[in-house]
């Protein structure tokens, strides 16, 4: 897919909503305070690096993808670093940010478990990492068969699977929370989500947040 059109899917009325739903989801997992510094790890065209860099955080992007970058770099404040590099490799010291996001970029790394290393690895305080659902509306319309459109290829997780992505890591308190329960972005559905509460792990998105142990 190219990097303008899947930042133009952003504008349209249903990648606004999934996306908002998305990020005010994650950035209230995060915690974050203005001036504590973020890695997004796989930013693609740095639709949250950007947002995140709009509250007021010390942002960076890494992507492995040039074409990408340059469209994320083209398209953002100088303020925001923007590296190329491997999820499974991190190019940075251990804690090296106070928290790190990366939504819905693992399922397309092969090895997850190692890229959940990383970033644990690579955060000082905070993480939060989305992963696609299996058990959700969204699988049954987008996952099946190997995936459709921005989905294809992508693997699904449940919810016992990826908590077992962090057995042995330095980290605790992990909480695991869902978005986007009805996947067609229409008015119903956007209405509901307001009632359906996060700790329902039936959502498309599902995040897993949690704190380093120094």
């Amino acid at each position: 897919m190219d990097p303008a059109d899947y930042d133009a899917w952003y504008d349209t009325p249903r990648g606004r909503w999934v996306g908002d739903a998305e990020f005010d989801l994650a950035s209230r997992l995060l915690d974050a305070k203005p001036g504590d510094s973020l890695l997004d790890v796989g930013c693609g065209t740095g639709w949250f690096t950007r947002r995140l860099a709009g509250m007021k955080l010390q942002a960076t992007g890494l992507d492995p993808d040039p074409d990408w970058l340059a469209y994320a770099r083209a398209h953002s404040d100088r303020a925001i670093r923007w590296v190329e590099g491997d999820a499974r490799r991190l190019p940075f010291p251990d804690s090296s940010f106070d928290h790190v996001l990366s939504i819905a970029a693992l399922c397309f790394v092969e090895d997850e478990r190692q890229a959940v290393a990383e970033i644990v690895r690579v955060a000082r305080r905070r993480f939060v990492i989305g992963w696609l659902n299996r058990t959700s509306l969204l699988y049954r319309e987008k996952g099946r068969g190997g995936g459709s459109g921005a989905y294809r290829s992508a693997r699904w997780h449940t919810a016992a699977e990826l908590r077992a992505f962090f057995a042995g890591l330095p980290v605790r308190d992990l909480k695991l929370r869902s978005a986007i329960y009805l996947p067609s972005g229409t008015k119903l559905a956007r209405g509901i989500e307001k009632f359906v509460p996060s700790v329902l792990p039936l959502g498309g998105m599902l995040l897993v947040a949690g704190e380093k142990i120094s």
